[in-house]
């Protein structure tokens, strides 16, 4: 009734009719403060070779003179599942280990070893080890990676792990256990091996923990990481992976799961920054938020701050100590991985903002562009 009245009046009295979208863009009271592009270019001593899958790059630090990158690195092509070998490779992640490399610029890389490697038979590590993220902290370097142990299937659990060295180069000291496993609650329908099949799903992340990204952040530990569901489904925004925090006084834990998990409701790899006091995201791939970019002031509360295009994949930022001097400081540039090629590889990456300071400046793109196109014609 209610709704009627308003239509009525507003037909009444001239009033001009307004379509669902018109309505809804009136929400979008947002600046472009947080809204960028992307650029890629490739790198040396880390891009494509075959027989070869680089991916996965950590955020990238520097110590001393040098950058640094860990990431995973695996040797052969993978097969899939249900070929009847318990050996089998069967994604390019698997029977994977973490390596490291090195670089005067961020962009000529020199490789420089396996940094963590599987453990072996019957440890928790002893398939593989991968995708892999550092924290520097306290004259200390933390990895946080993924793990599996045993027989690769598709129902099988995976859990995050740790390791510590005094140095970048190591030797790195892998923790006893595992610092996070999935709830593994909810049931599975049948005994096939199908994690879409279940009589009830368990929580956001009852199968499995990955992505993990370690901060120092009011004065705790906060691990983020990404989970997966048993029985996860589709909707209208794609695979429904979400994003949880774990909590520690200790960088090696115990840590306990937020009580507010899961704290988004999209993304694929986890990609966050300190931003004044709070946390950003970058939030890609799947979900009805992917492609934005969020910023939570307490950590956990995340909101939606730009809507982007062509976001890098996987990416792994430099981790300047200048966060605070703009939205998108803590994502200047980075690396990130290409896995739409046969052998997966590294790119470095980095943020454009052309476009939205034109608009400020009341420059009109176009001319310049075409400015551009002309100059490079006549060189």
């Amino acid at each position: 009734m209610v709704l009627y009245l308003i239509k009525f009046k507003r037909e009444g009295m001239g009033m001009k009719k307004e379509s669902a979208a018109t309505i809804r863009a009136k929400q979008y009271t947002k600046n472009a403060d947080w809204f960028c592009e992307f650029k890629y270019e490739p790198v040396e001593g880390l891009g494509y070779e075959e027989g070869i899958h680089r991916r996965d790059p950590s955020s990238v630090i520097k110590v001393g003179d040098l950058y640094y990158v860990w990431y995973t690195k695996s040797v052969g092509e993978a097969v899939g599942f249900n070929t009847g070998d318990p050996d089998s490779k069967v994604f390019p992640w698997d029977q994977s280990d973490v390596w490291y490399a090195t670089s005067p610029d961020g962009t000529t890389w020199t490789e420089r070893g396996m940094a963590v490697g599987r453990g072996p038979k019957g440890s928790y590590d002893d398939r593989s080890v991968f995708t892999p993220e550092i924290l520097h902290h306290d004259g200390k370097f933390y990895l946080v990676y993924q793990v599996i142990e045993g027989q690769y299937l598709l129902r099988k659990y995976e859990n995050i792990a740790m390791a510590v060295a005094e140095s970048p180069e190591g030797p790195w000291r892998k923790l006893d256990a595992p610092i996070l496993r999935p709830a593994m609650n909810g049931e599975w329908f049948g005994d096939d091996d199908n994690r879409l099949t279940v009589k009830h799903k368990g929580d956001f992340d009852s199968l499995k923990v990955h992505d993990p990204v370690l901060f120092y952040y009011n004065n705790q530990f906060w691990l983020y990481y990404k989970g997966e569901q048993k029985g996860e489904e589709m909707n209208f925004g794609g695979r429904t992976t979400k994003w949880g925090v774990a909590i520690s006084d200790h960088p090696e834990g115990p840590y306990v799961k937020s009580e507010y998990n899961p704290v988004t409701n999209s993304g694929h790899e986890t990609l966050l920054w300190h931003y004044r006091g709070g946390m950003a995201a970058l939030l890609s791939t799947d979900g009805p938020e992917k492609n934005t970019i969020q910023y939570a002031p307490d950590g956990i509360n995340f909101e939606i701050e730009a809507v982007i295009k062509n976001p890098p994949e996987a990416a792994g930022p430099f981790r300047t100590e200048d966060t605070d001097r703009s939205p998108l400081e803590g994502i200047r540039w980075g690396l990130c991985h290409n896995v739409h090629t046969k052998w997966n590889h590294i790119l470095k990456f980095r943020t454009v903002e052309d476009y939205k300071h034109y608009y400020a400046n009341k420059i009109n793109p176009e001319v310049l562009w075409l400015g551009k196109k002309a100059k490079q014609k006549k060189d």
